[in-house]
């Protein structure tokens, strides 16, 4: 589980941007900025776990 830990916070981050988008919570920035921390936590998340496994 923790070697896709990084994929998974990617997905959960887009899940919270399309949750907003469908409730209309785009005037929202704490909303957005919490996908967008999601989506690059996850990002640093799976290249750092990539290189430990190799």
């Amino acid at each position: 589980m923790k070697k896709y830990l990084g994929i998974l916070l990617i997905v959960l981050g887009a899940l919270v941007l399309l949750i907003s988008y469908f409730a209309q919570l785009v005037d929202y920035n704490p909303v957005q900025f919490t996908g967008l921390g999601l989506i690059i936590a996850g990002l640093i998340a799976h290249i750092v776990l990539t290189k430990r496994t190799k």
